[in-house]
């Protein structure tokens, strides 16, 4: 397989426990953000165009905080995540605000990607190691009798934060290293020296190991899932109008939890355990403004990330 794959990033996200838009804040003094590093790795490791996922009105600050200096260096493309981006006879509910989750994030891209891509969050900090996975699965797969997909799994004690709560897809494997069942879980938190997630606004609490393999959204797919995406998001419509109009989200994970289940595809973990760094609260930022400077330090990045400015 010659062709480069495609590196998604999903920037549509509000940013409301962050309490702006933490996709284009600065993490280091030369005025780079977490998603040049995330470029900076995928291009490495060989990937060949970038396609960011954002919210219209966000253009212009997106283009001046990393879009139009990146494409220099790759190929970009842009792709809206607008809450009209329905099908056709449906409108978002009176009051909706939040984008309709990954899942839509996704499927905005099926005009634009053509071959094989890998899926990412814009305010996750990968690693190179990871995208390096990623490529040589995306190069060297292809669907068959299934759909071949791939993702890469962190140990969730590596990926939660002192600062609050987050979401998490809670993976469970098979002994070849195939994904078997994904759950995803809205509110993880860190509980004494352990961790517990709770689904009823933390009247109970159920401990989960933090060794516990996760999803963060760090996906490797083949074009098959744009079909997949379309014929199921009806369906979410249809109940998530009904029952939280102006909250429910599509989520990717769950969508290719059905596959699996159905046995219309197979997910091959790829596992990653590396730090994972990411900006979900404000007092995040720290962190990942110190994680760069070290890694730079230990020549993992040059310490000027592009050579233009």
């Amino acid at each position: 397989m010659a062709e480069k794959p495609t590196l998604v990033i999903m920037a549509a996200g509000m940013g409301s426990r962050y309490g702006g838009l933490k996709q284009i804040d600065p993490v280091d003094e030369d005025g780079d953000i977490i998603m040049d590093f995330s470029i900076y790795d995928a291009k490495e490791a060989g990937f060949g165009r970038v396609v960011f996922v954002i919210k219209r009105e966000n253009e212009k600050e997106f283009k001046e905080a990393i879009g139009d200096r990146i494409s220099r260096h790759i190929d970009v493309s842009y792709v809206y995540q607008d809450l009209s981006a329905l099908p056709q006879g449906w409108r978002p509910p009176q009051g909706r605000v939040k984008p309709f989750g990954t899942g839509h994030a996704v499927l905005c891209c099926k005009e634009v990607v053509d071959g094989p891509f890998a899926v990412i969050n814009a305010d996750d900090h990968y690693g190179r190691h990871a995208f390096e996975c990623l490529y040589r699965y995306l190069t060297t797969h292809v669907d068959d009798e299934r759909y071949r997909y791939c993702m890469v799994g962190y140990i969730l004690g590596n990926t939660l934060t002192d600062n609050g709560h987050v979401a998490r897809g809670i993976c469970k494997t098979d002994d070849q290293g195939y994904l078997m069942e994904i759950q995803e879980k809205t509110h993880i938190e860190k509980r004494g020296s352990g961790a517990a997630y709770t689904e009823d606004g933390g009247d109970t609490w159920v401990d989960i190991e933090k060794d516990s393999i996760v999803s963060m959204n760090m996906w490797g797919f083949s074009t098959s899932i744009f079909k997949e995406l379309e014929e199921r998001f009806t369906a979410f419509l249809e109940k998530g109008f009904r029952e939280d109009p102006l909250k429910c989200e599509y989520f990717l994970p769950t969508v290719v939890g059905d596959l699996l289940a159905e046995e219309k595809a197979t997910v091959e973990v790829l596992r990653s355990s590396d730090q994972w760094y990411g900006v979900t609260y404000k007092e995040d930022r720290q962190a990942v403004v110190g994680a760069i400077r070290r890694m730079k330090e230990e020549g993992q990045y040059p310490a000027l990330l592009w050579e233009e400015r």
